[in-house]
């Protein structure tokens, strides 16, 4: 695992003129009030083993992250129908609540805020990860490429396209999953609506051909992920309560390539949130200044957590700028949190940083998980 190791300085105005400083101050989103800007984003990493319990790893990996503004936990399946990876930690059982349970107590001792994010795989999923005999989407629309097992690489499985009756069932299970993550001492949960896993699949056109209630036009493949935000938002309150979207990023089969279809949709789907008056909406985006995303902000009335995405990491300047702009409230930060534990502590006196190894992302140990060094005297 490669570092650099430069000499801590003084922060300064970087060349585009942004300060640094900004990234630091408090922010309210809902009911979180966050220390600082920086957001660790949600990063699958699989270290929960067979059982989806939160156990020493995590309280640790967690932990050492506590002085980010907010942690966004990885996607975390409510039901074992959406689990999507082996490793992947759940929020079903009674010993998975009592994990995160662990790891929230070790973020608040270090005074952190943990959201969970509640990831429903869809049709990423298969059944050889989830141990149950079918996976479920929109529609029968099967995913190409081939699926991470505990047997390894299989082609994905034909969903089971949900029944009317039961989309009910997947808005109860994120209520439910809602509800423990709460009782276990987490500050909220963020709803993943993104990436091509399940609320996003009923979002899209390409994975979404139902002729009910829940598909054909913008507003109908909008109208589960509404309902499943109303409805935990009732359980938990709304100020608990942030969604998370991706449009038009082009993966896990779903390129929503049509721009005029993406603009009615997402703003159906937040002209059906705005008035629940949720967290914050997160949106991955490789330009979030660009015109859909800021117009999505305004129109859902809700603090935008804005996230770059995967093809280019987040840096203090970049992070920075965005804040500096108002064109973002907070900033959602991925490879540079799993490299630096103390990430912000080395943003605010602008110190080297740790390099990410991608070959320790996915894994079972520690390695490149909890054993990046920290900054010394």
């Amino acid at each position: 695992m490669s570092t650099r190791t430069d000499t801590p300085q003084a922060p300064a105005d970087d060349a585009s003129g942004t300060d640094p400083r900004q990234l630091f101050t408090p922010v309210v989103l809902g009911d979180l009030h966050l220390r600082n800007r920086v957001v660790m984003a949600p990063l699958t990493r699989t270290r929960a083993g067979e059982d989806g319990v939160p156990g020493d790893l995590l309280v640790e990996h967690y932990a050492q992250r506590a002085s980010a503004g907010l942690i966004i936990t990885e996607g975390t399946y409510p039901t074992r129908e959406g689990r999507g990876y082996p490793g992947q930690p759940g929020i079903v059982t009674d010993e998975q609540a009592a994990g995160w349970r662990r790891v929230a107590d070790a973020v608040h001792a270090r005074g952190g805020l943990l959201v969970m994010q509640v990831m429903h795989a869809g049709r990423v999923a298969h059944p050889a990860t989830t141990g149950t005999d079918r996976v479920v989407a929109p529609s029968a629309v099967v995913l190409e490429g081939e699926a991470h097992t505990p047997q390894g690489k299989v082609a994905y499985a034909e969903p089971h396209a949900l029944t009317t009756e039961e989309v009910q069932q997947v808005v109860a299970d994120h209520v439910a999953a809602a509800r423990r993550a709460v009782d276990a001492g987490l500050d909220g949960v963020e709803l993943h609506s993104a990436n091509g896993y399940l609320l996003h699949e009923f979002l899209a056109p390409d994975t979404n051909h139902r002729t009910d209630a829940y598909g054909g036009s913008p507003q109908a493949r909008a109208r589960l992920v509404v309902e499943v935000a109303r409805a935990v938002a009732a359980e938990v309150g709304p100020g608990r309560v942030g969604i998370r979207i991706s449009p038009a990023h082009g993966v896990q089969g779903i390129p929503e390539a049509d721009a005029d279809d993406v603009a009615a949709t997402y703003g159906a789907l937040v002209d059906g949130l705005a008035p629940l008056g949720l967290a914050y909406l997160s949106v991955l985006r490789a330009d979030p200044t660009d015109e859909l995303t800021q117009d999505l902000r305004r129109r859902s009335g809700m603090p935008l957590v804005a996230n770059r995405g995967f093809s280019t990491p987040t840096t203090r300047e970049s992070a920075s700028a965005l804040v500096d702009a108002t064109h973002a409230d907070a900033v959602a930060v991925g490879r540079a949190l799993i490299a630096n534990p103390d990430l912000v502590e080395r943003w605010r006196a602008g110190a080297g940083e740790n390099e990410p190894d991608p070959s320790t992302f996915y894994g079972t140990t520690a390695e490149g998980y909890t054993d990046y060094p920290r900054l010394t005297a």
